[in-house]
């Protein structure tokens, strides 16, 4: 059985990482295009810098949770996939193979001329910490406007799925929230959230749909368990 489990922030929230943004659009008190998009690092260098630096402090100081955990026993039985919008790095250190990133890397950072110049990066990100072509670093994240490399992959495994599981995240952002609709006709849904709410993609395939109203580190662990059954 081929398995795809679509992962967001809810899943990392359990191991104590911020969601960051909030209903009006700010994370920690900053409008998202200060600190997520080219226009803000053109803007102000330092203050996307120091914004992530804050982020990439506070993801070394936490772990993988259970959800993530169960991943990693669920790859013991079958061939399953990991697609998240996270940023974070809990899927790996939990033993968790075939991981998509959507939307970047906290713990990676790449050359503002030379995007295939990147580079694993666990410390303080700064102004003059350069590439080896000579350019200022950014953070290897997908900010607001820019493209997202993965996306195509990320169809691509959607397309011969039989069980996706979607867990952690709210389905609103595209294109990552189009993703189900690639999904054969045939494939089963699993949707955990504590307070799911459910886009047009998934509405559109309530018949195949389960819903279930728990948190990741109940919920996935508990469907988990059926699944190896």
């Amino acid at each position: 059985m081929k398995i795809t489990i679509l992962t967001g922030a809810g899943i990392s929230a359990e191991s104590g990482i911020k969601t960051f943004r909030d209903a009006y659009g700010l994370w920690e008190g900053h409008d998202v295009m200060e600190v997520a998009s080219p226009q803000g690092w053109n803007a102000n260098q330092d203050l996307v810098l120091d914004f992530y630096n804050q982020r990439r402090r506070q993801l070394l100081s936490v772990n993988p949770n259970q959800a993530h955990l169960s991943i990693s026993e669920l790859q013991q039985y079958f061939e399953a996939n990991i697609i998240t919008q996270n940023v974070d790095d809990l899927h790996e250190r939990a033993g968790n193979r075939n991981v998509i990133h959507l939307h970047g890397e906290l713990l990676k950072v790449r050359s503002i001329k030379d995007e295939t110049l990147v580079y694993k990066w666990d410390k303080d990100l700064n102004s003059g910490d350069t590439a080896e072509d000579g350019a200022q670093l950014r953070p290897h994240i997908v900010w607001f406007g820019e493209a997202v490399p993965m996306i195509s992959t990320a169809m691509e495994i959607m397309t011969t799925t039989e069980v996706c599981i979607v867990i952690g995240t709210s389905m609103q952002v595209y294109p990552a929230a189009s993703l189900t609709s690639y999904l054969p006709p045939s494939a089963k849904i699993y949707y955990i959230d504590p307070n799911p709410q459910l886009n047009y993609e998934l509405k559109s395939a309530v018949d195949r749909l389960t819903i279930i109203e728990k948190k990741a580190t109940i919920g996935l662990p508990e469907l988990v368990k059926e699944l190896i059954k």
